[in-house]
């Protein structure tokens, strides 16, 4: 997951220095829109299960919410 994350942000780049904005923006939006969609829906499922909330809260801000 955080490969996949880091790699779609490597090209996202890739395609900024090549000047071609359409396909950076698409990247970072079926890279991040997911990102956000998971770590949103974890945090809803620990807030059910777990008592130590602040620790996962910041897990998740981290985008290291799969890896709990």
């Amino acid at each position: 997951f955080v490969a996949e994350t880091a790699t779609a942000l490597c090209l996202s780049g890739a395609y900024r220095a090549a000047g071609d904005r359409m396909w950076q923006w698409l990247t970072l939006l079926f890279a991040l829109l997911p990102c956000a969609l998971v770590q949103l829906s974890l945090v809803f499922i620990h807030r059910d299960v777990s008592r130590d909330r602040p620790l996962v809260l910041l897990l998740h801000l981290l985008q290291l919410g799969p890896l709990v």
